[in-house]
């Protein structure tokens, strides 16, 4: 399957949810936003949201400063 993530094309294995990518991106544990074809997902809907061949995703990560 192949997904488009901030502006890259990226290949996986089979359809998966987006909880499951964030794992595979190593993102569980950082604070995230996520833009899925055009629409911000809320985390609680991260289980339940299959991600799809072609799907188009903008992941924002947060960074503390000061």
């Amino acid at each position: 399957m192949q997904l488009t993530i901030n502006g890259q094309l990226q290949s996986f294995d089979g359809p998966m949810n987006m909880q499951q990518l964030i794992e595979c991106l190593s993102l569980q544990n950082k604070r995230i936003a996520i833009e899925y074809n055009g629409e911000i997902i809320p985390r609680s809907k991260y289980p339940e949201q299959i991600l799809g061949e072609g799907d188009q995703l903008e992941i924002i990560v947060a960074v503390g400063g000061g």
